[in-house]
């Protein structure tokens, strides 16, 4: 669905299509008429960046969401603990939402490797206990994944049916977690994502941007690619999902389920990133020196080239995540 067009005559005879609605405005419409009551989502992870985003966007008004036509559970380490099954089974059994999006999880990378029973436990088993429970009540839940699935040894984008060979304990929990969502829940979602930063909280763009009041260069690894992703732009498109399924209703194709990939359009380096964070912020007089991984050792081995291929979600669901630069751009202004 790409939006409703009207044709307008023109002095030259000639038809002018004209959109009336967007696909989001249509899609939105579309939802407002197939709920009869709210829709009920259960958020796991309210303060991390994606959740965050999800919670902010499904409870304020705009062109993609109407606030009335959702009731939204949001939940964090406070509200329940996840390595409690127990508890966090409880939780959905409970509340029986319609849908669960699932943010929660172990991404300290390096941290991963010395501590690989939490990281499990985080990534794996509640994931796990989580999709279980959804099949129970007959939700649909939405879980996120990482391009470290993969070892980045390969010289094009990865798809989704590309093999995953994770090099870190963070990689090799998050495609567990993958697994047993999809073994135990027919109607699930796993997004890859990568590269996720927003305006707050802790990550690569506020951590260089923190860097940049204090030193005049900076050496970032410049042989490491991948595709930065706004986690505004990954809930804007987790959102469009969900309001497309459920416009659909029982009409809704159910092999269109399982993995898409979901980053920024483009790719670069953690030194072009850098280099773009620079000049986006005005940090100019900032040089950005480009090193290899060698010279920036970590406990957690990172993949080298581990851009993913959205052409999936764009086919089926026509959803494109923003160009990097652009999505920077707007996570700036935010901060300005």
């Amino acid at each position: 669905v790409r939006g409703l067009y009207v044709c307008l005559p023109t002095q030259s005879g000639t038809p002018l299509n004209c959109p009336i609605l967007t696909r989001s405005s249509l899609v939105n419409l579309l939802t407002k008429h197939t709920m009869s009551t709210p829709l009920k989502v259960l958020i796991f992870g309210k303060h991390g960046q994606v959740g965050g985003a999800l919670l902010r966007q499904l409870t304020h008004p705009s062109t993609l969401v109407d606030p009335e036509r959702y009731e939204v559970i949001a939940t964090d380490i406070e509200d329940v603990d996840l390595t409690d099954n127990e508890a966090t089974a409880s939780l959905v059994l409970e509340t029986k939402p319609d849908w669960v999006l699932n943010t929660s999880a172990h991404t300290a990378v390096d941290k991963a490797e010395s501590e690989p029973e939490l990281a499990y436990q985080l990534n794996a088993t509640a994931p796990e206990t989580i999709a279980k429970a959804c099949h129970k009540i007959g939700a649909t839940m939405v879980h996120y994944s990482t391009d470290y699935v993969f070892d980045g040894s390969s010289k094009t984008a990865y798809l989704e049916t590309d093999e995953p060979n994770p090099q870190s304990v963070y990689g090799r929990t998050k495609l567990a977690g993958e697994q047993v969502v999809a073994n135990n829940l027919p109607q699930h979602f796993i997004f890859r994502t990568a590269w996720v930063y927003s305006s707050g909280g802790k990550n690569f763009v506020n951590t260089m941007l923190r860097l940049a009041r204090d030193r005049d260069e900076l050496k970032v690894v410049g042989d490491q690619f991948g595709s930065p992703t706004l986690a505004d732009d990954l809930a804007t498109a987790t959102i469009e999902v969900m309001q497309q399924v459920v416009a659909l209703g029982s009409s809704f194709d159910d092999p269109a389920y399982g993995i898409y990939n979901a980053t920024g359009s483009g790719y670069t380096s953690w030194a072009g990133f850098s280099e773009e964070i620079m000049r986006q912020s005005g940090n100019d007089q900032v040089s950005v020196l480009s090193i290899p991984t060698e010279d920036y050792p970590t406990p957690a081995p990172r993949p080298a080239f581990s851009v993913l291929d959205n052409s999936k979600i764009k086919q089926r669901f026509g959803i494109q995540l923003d160009e990097w630069q652009s999505a920077l751009r707007r996570c700036l202004r935010q901060q300005s």
